[in-house]
């Protein structure tokens, strides 16, 4: 370890590569975790309802006319304080209610004005158990909480998964002020994340914004995204095309990173470093464990990826800035050996 003006100098090696192997760290609080699942059948405020009522009579129905023994009520809503109102049942509280507690309430109610009624409960798309779903999802919307869609995982499912690289999905719930990131591919693989949703949660799909910058002899130099959760330094160069075969220098890759503190003092065994410290990592292929390293070591956000040139490629940059071409070179090289040997001939 070397450092040079305001920066240290680091050869990585597997030590280096354990201490900086940082990823973003993104998960549910605990008390997202911890909320049950709801009854899927549970009202609230906002739901609307399905009636169905079977009577015993077909001569002077209650709720229907003659003749007709079945009578539906479609789209009862739910209001502010909870209340519905049904016909000759009158005003009943039906918020916090399952659809089996609501029928048995509707049934006692209507059996004082129709022998033995038979009552139907369905509870139906409203805003009242609802979530809103955006960002690169399947389909965006509003989104009701039913039995088969009470989880987060379940709910994108229903909304059609997502619109971009599965590698580069983040999901983010919000519920009041809470807010909880996790990525896609660990909600699959995770069972612990896949957390109950609750009546107004706000799910967002995200793609990843995390960028390297590849510069020198690669096969590109640009700013390149993320396309995978995590990244290695020979990924990165494989990703902009690889070491130029005519120019690299394979003993020269170098990562240039701000590295907070408590990395830094890690990296140099210290404990005295504070804020932001600049690092140049050095990699060397050529080594018998350089590929390795190359492989194991992790390229962060905002990282730079420098490639150096071969001594080669340099000298020849250098004759050509003073002769104009490396062949105006040659040329020169010629025309003055033939002018020395003529001059020797005389």
């Amino acid at each position: 370890m070397l450092r040079q003006g305001d920066a240290f100098i680091v050869t990585v090696n597997s030590r280096v590569t354990r201490a900086t192997s940082v990823v973003p760290s993104l998960g549910f609080a605990a008390s997202f975790k911890n909320a049950g699942i709801l009854g899927s059948d549970s009202i609230s405020p906002g739901d609307k309802l399905g009636l169905t009522v079977f009577e015993n009579v077909k001569d002077d129905p209650l709720l229907g006319n003659t003749g007709q023994r079945v009578s539906q009520l479609t789209e009862i809503e739910v209001d502010g304080q909870g209340n519905i109102f049904v016909p000759y049942a009158g005003k009943i509280k039906a918020a916090g209610q399952s659809t089996d507690g609501l029928r048995n309430i509707l049934t006692e109610k209507l059996d004082a004005q129709t022998p033995d009624p038979q009552v139907v409960v369905q509870r139906l798309a409203g805003d009242g158990s609802t979530v809103t779903v955006s960002g690169f999802a399947g389909a965006q919307g509003v989104l009701p909480i039913e039995r088969p869609t009470r989880t987060l995982l379940s709910m994108l499912a229903q909304a059609g998964g997502v619109s971009i690289e599965p590698e580069t999905a983040i999901i983010r719930v919000t519920r009041g002020m809470q807010t909880g990131r996790v990525w896609l591919l660990d909600l699959y693989s995770n069972p612990e994340l896949d957390i109950a949703l609750r009546a107004g949660d706000e799910i967002t799909v995200e793609r990843d914004t995390r960028k390297f910058t590849a510069l020198g002899a690669t096969g590109s130099q640009q700013l390149v995204k993320f396309e995978t959760q995590t990244l290695s330094a020979i990924e990165a160069i494989a990703t902009v095309g690889g070491l130029s075969s005519s120019s690299a220098d394979p003993t020269g890759v170098f990562v240039f990173r701000n590295e907070p503190s408590e990395i830094a003092n890690t990296v140099l065994g210290r404990g005295d470093l504070q804020g932001d410290q600049r690092f140049v990592y050095v990699l060397d292929l050529t080594q018998p464990t350089g590929m390795f390293e190359a492989r194991d070591f992790l390229v962060r956000d905002g990282d730079t990826v420098y490639v150096t040139e071969a001594p080669f490629t340099q000298w020849t940059k250098v004759l050509t800035a003073i002769t104009g071409t490396t062949s105006a070179a040659t040329a020169l090289s010629t025309a003055a050996g033939t002018a020395l040997g003529n001059a020797a001939a005389n």
